[in-house]
């Protein structure tokens, strides 16, 4: 067991500690604020406060994880190894910058509390992050960071215990448009066809009409192709359906029609089913519920899963109502139109309430990137990024999570990238 020593244990103290120690290095950790009991410790030990007892392990604090409450913090993001870092400290601290409090500042999501400009949806955009600002985004800095702990760790203590994680791929796909063109009923049919016309795109026009004739399958019905491929892969896959009206009325459908719950059932056998709430559920608690409810009525299961129409998290509100509602994970902590980890982990974490200084039982699962943040023109060129993304995350045991939209799939130009991905990378055959 590795003995910590503060001076305080606080909340933040407890949350981040845990998740480096535990969560990534799989360590066995304590907590003490008896210096009696530290010294008279006989294993790996490490002390974190303002300055060292004696020749401890020690890592000097910043200072964040003592306080309470939000304010503006100014701090410079240095080079250190292949790397960054930021929060630098003093030359008798193991480390050159206390990790623990720059993770807790990534974790917490704390810059997303502070003042910022929203985009058109109200949404925390990529360009405000201190990732984005000094090009960390696509690395998983937290975890880095952890790594970087436990080798200087193990040179003190070669006999510290840890259980390595295995690394895990998870596939995610989005399914807000079931069918590109069937299940959507008289109006939003007459509505699909009068964009196409108006626009003179006679040649969807034609296909609508023979997939309404059933002389074509549907472009977006590839649910067989993932059952073969993902469903019944040893990684993981989780399908998020949106049951709620969709904010265009043309891609909309009715969730309660027998084909679309039918689909449902079926994916559900092969992979876990969670939920995408829609815009509306968001900003209202009883469609939220109505929502959740609906999906449970269908599945016969209690709903664990959950993502964010459009990504869209209001901290802290909108994960309080997910805890309320016991709700155990959630997949909306991405930025849809770029690549990279937004809370800068690539381990599942819990959710920091910031406002009232608490870490609650909802698990957020860090998504590395979505398909809308790569731009299929340069397709070599994303493929090297993703393939570089993908090996720092299994070189790091952590858990590389990848959002598709189940349109990625259709025979559509530039989707063979997202079929060979999943199928070859992702979930190739077991067998």
């Amino acid at each position: 067991m590795l003995l910590i020593f503060t001076q305080k244990l606080t909340p933040r103290i407890d949350f981040v500690f845990k998740h480096i120690c535990s969560r990534i290095l799989g360590m066995e950790i304590g907590f003490t604020s008896v210096i009696e009991e530290f010294i008279a410790h006989q294993g790996p030990k490490l002390s974190y406060a303002r300055q060292p007892m004696g020749n401890e392990f020690f890592v000097q604090s910043y200072g964040l994880l003592e306080q309470s409450g939000i304010e503006d913090l100014e701090f410079q993001v240095r080079p250190w190894g292949d790397g960054v870092g930021f929060f630098s400290v003093g030359e008798k601290s193991k480390l050159p910058f206390d990790i623990f409090s720059a993770a807790f500042f990534l974790l917490s999501r704390y810059e997303e509390y502070l003042p910022h400009v929203k985009d058109s949806l109200g949404r925390y955009p990529a360009r405000e992050s201190i990732g984005f600002r000094n090009e960390f985004i696509t690395r998983p800095v937290v975890d880095i960071w952890a790594y970087k702990l436990k080798d200087a760790l193990l040179l003190d203590f070669p006999e510290l215990k840890t259980d390595d994680r295995k690394a895990c791929v998870h596939s995610l796909i989005r399914i807000d448009q079931p069918y590109e063109y069937i299940q959507k009923g008289f109006v939003r049919s007459l509505a699909g066809y009068w964009k196409e016309i108006s626009k003179f795109r006679f040649r969807s026009v034609f296909k609508r009409s023979r997939v309404l004739l059933k002389i074509q399958k549907d472009p977006y019905d590839q649910y067989d192709w993932l059952v073969n491929t993902a469903g019944l892969s040893k990684n993981p896959t989780t399908a998020f359906f949106l049951l709620g009206d969709h904010n265009v009325l043309q891609y909309g459908f009715n969730s309660r029609r027998k084909k679309i719950q039918y689909l449902v059932k079926y994916v559900a056998d092969y992979c876990e089913v969670g939920l995408q709430f829609s815009y509306h559920a968001l900003v209202d608690t009883e469609v939220l519920k109505q929502e959740k409810q609906q999906m449970e009525e269908i599945t016969h299961r209690s709903l664990n899963s959950s993502m964010n129409s459009d990504f869209i998290v209001q901290l802290p509100e909108l994960y309080r109502e997910l805890v309320e509602q016991e709700i155990a994970r959630d997949y909306s902590m991405v930025y849809e139109d770029t690549p990279g980890y937004r809370a800068g982990t690539c381990t599942p974490f819990l959710f920091y309430d910031l406002d009232y200084e608490i870490k609650t039982p909802l698990v957020i699962h860090p998504v590395a990137f979505t398909t809308e943040g790569f731009n299929m023109k340069y397709e070599s060129d994303s493929f090297q990024r993703i393939t570089a993304m993908f090996d720092e995350a299994q070189r790091l045991n952590g858990t590389f999570s990848v959002m598709f939209n189940i349109r990625d799939f259709s025979d559509q130009k530039g989707n063979s990238l997202w079929r060979n991905l999943i199928a070859e990378k992702l979930h190739p055959n077991d067998n």
